[in-house]
């Protein structure tokens, strides 16, 4: 097959593109490299977002990319913005992806408009970005993030791809109970949540992840994302490491990545215990993932609904935490207490990935999704 994989958030595409091209597939990766993290891929679609000119250039770069985007098998989007314009614009450009290409599928990887309404008004999710049980969470960002996705052109994009394409591939739990509940049809008569297969995330395997623990404090990494700070808990996570750090000094050890490029971050990541990542979450996303390939324990959402939908019944590799300060506190303490847990939890990390998110055997799957809608 002919694929093009078109967008990029935190290394999917990439990573899906390796395991593709290793079972025999064509494979284009077009995006931005998700802005400063800075991702490999084939067609450089950055804008500048400092210059005044910089959608202006952006549209040159995509209109000049466009003849190579055609007689594709499959093109996968990574979102409804796909690309970094406004929504209005991206319209005529998916027409013509539509026009010049066999299918087209959506990813529901993250923030778009069904992931904002559907946990605001339904709340099929315990927790989430936007909720807390019954009570929608009122912070500045989540509030930003409604406002950007809820009743504006970006709706309008979101419904009118998802009626429109072939597929949707979910990486994560959470997305597929979020597209379970939309009820909208297609243009071919297919409900939407119809349309929806979920398949991991894929992580390329590690040579010699580490396993062990040399006894000393526990290795603490914490990754900011410019912006999202207090949308994905880092803030609170970050808090509760930090006043536990006060009470056990010479038995915790902080470190703290912020902003940089990923070919820094992972090797920053390298030599931790444990992984601070995504409290509202149910499940391990990519940073936490590839984390847990280098047997690095996360501290996370580990909720049973993620290892029901993958059909794990032995390994509980990840330290699940509700959404407060306090369980994030509570559940670092005892793990720091208790290091002779480590070795056992960075074991079934490593065992965790390769039975689950392979990066080949998920490729594998997102062939066989392909293959039937061909």
């Amino acid at each position: 097959m002919r694929i093009l994989l078109l967008g990029e958030y935190s290394n999917v595409h990439n990573t899906l593109a390796q395991g593709l091209r290793a079972l025999g597939h064509e494979v284009t990766v077009a995006s931005d490299g998700d802005h400063w993290k800075d991702y490999p891929r084939d067609i450089d679609l950055s804008r500048d977002l400092e210059s005044r000119t910089g959608a202006l250039s952006l549209l040159w770069r995509i209109m000049k990319a466009l003849p190579s985007m055609r007689g594709y098998d499959i093109v996968q989007l990574i979102n409804p913005i796909f690309l970094e314009l406004k929504a209005e614009r991206i319209m005529p450009f998916y027409r013509y992806l539509r026009r010049h290409n066999r299918r087209i599928l959506m990813a529901a990887f993250g923030m778009d408009y069904y992931w904002a309404k559907v946990n605001t008004d339904i709340r099929p999710l315990r927790y989430s970005d936007f909720n807390f049980g019954s009570t929608p969470r009122t912070d500045i960002e989540a509030q930003r993030f409604r406002d950007e996705w809820i009743g504006t052109p970006k709706q309008l994009l979101n419904e009118t791809i998802a009626r429109d394409c072939d597929g949707i591939p979910a990486g994560l739990y959470e997305y597929w109970a979020t597209y379970n509940e939309v009820t909208d049809t297609g243009r071919d008569g297919r409900a939407i949540r119809d349309k929806m297969q979920f398949i991991p995330f894929p992580i390329v395997l590690q040579e010699n992840p580490v396993t062990t623990h040399d006894g000393g404090p526990l290795r603490l990494f914490v990754g900011i994302s410019p912006g999202r700070n207090a949308y994905k808990g880092t803030d609170i996570m970050l808090r509760a490491a930090q006043a536990l750090r006060e009470r056990y000094p010479d038995r915790l050890e902080l470190r703290i990545a912020e902003g940089v490029p990923f070919e820094q971050y992972k090797h920053m990541m390298d030599g931790s215990d444990a992984i601070l990542d995504q409290l509202y979450s149910y499940t391990p996303s990519m940073n936490s993932l590839l984390a847990m390939s280098k047997g690095i324990i996360v501290v996370g959402g580990g909720e049973p609904e993620n290892y029901d939908i993958l059909g794990e019944k032995e390994l509980r590799p990840i330290i699940n935490v509700q959404p407060d300060e306090q369980s994030v506190y509570d559940e670092l303490e005892q793990l720091l207490l208790h290091p002779e847990r480590i070795p056992l939890l960075k074991r079934q990390s490593v065992e965790y990935i390769n039975r689950h998110h392979d990066y080949i055997r998920v490729a594998d799957r997102y062939v066989k999704f392909y293959s039937g809608l061909l």
